[in-house]
């Protein structure tokens, strides 16, 4: 059963655009000044928690996002929201207790004759936004050992699975990947902080 994308109204549902802009002075070391922060919002609605990537990338740099993936995603029946990196922000209800956050990223990588796209979801987060502490990092080395798709990787204390995926991947394999991404973040989630949903 796939989550169920978008923003529903009710409890299960802790992202709202208000939220996210009144999280901005929270915002972590690693988020662009202008991006929500990652901290939960005192109204209890999550916040943005995106990693910034310093490596070059290549692709739409237009706030509206890259077009073919957007009409991916619509085609779909995703809702989301665009960053002012022009990356797609998903939120997806998976239960009446849990939501998860995405990002699909507008700009992509590439290495030789390999173009990819990168699929981010934030499972964790280190008390003092440094280093994750060894139980956690070891936890996340034996999960990407057994992960089908992406790994974990760790960027100012917060810990981001990301599903690496041609950019030219068709509208099923996207969503596969969405849908692993998700999934695999949020089950890490609920395993290394029992009981909360920051993401």
């Amino acid at each position: 059963m796939r989550p169920i994308s978008g923003f529903p109204t009710g409890s299960t549902f802790r992202l709202a655009g208000a939220a996210l802009l009144a999280a901005l002075a929270a915002a972590p070391a690693w988020a662009d000044p202008a991006r929500p922060g990652a901290s939960a919002a005192a109204d209890g609605t999550k916040a943005a928690a995106k990693p910034v990537r310093e490596d070059k990338a290549e692709g739409a740099a237009s706030k509206d996002g890259d077009p073919a993936l957007r009409a991916q995603l619509q085609a779909l029946g995703y809702k989301y929201e665009v960053d002012e990196d022009g990356d797609f922000v998903l939120t997806f209800a998976l239960d009446e207790q849990r939501s998860q956050m995405a990002y699909v990223l507008s700009r992509t990588q590439r290495y030789g004759s390999l173009k990819v796209r990168e699929i981010w979801s934030p499972a964790y987060r280190s008390a003092d936004r440094g280093a994750l502490p060894a139980a956690v990092a070891n936890r996340l080395l034996e999960d990407g050992q057994l992960s089908k798709l992406g790994g974990w990787v760790s960027q100012d204390g917060v810990a981001v699975f990301v599903v690496k995926l041609d950019a030219d991947a068709s509208q099923q394999t996207l969503d596969d990947a969405i849908d692993y991404a998700v999934r695999a973040a949020d089950q890490m989630e609920a395993e290394l902080t029992p009981g909360q949903d920051e993401f």
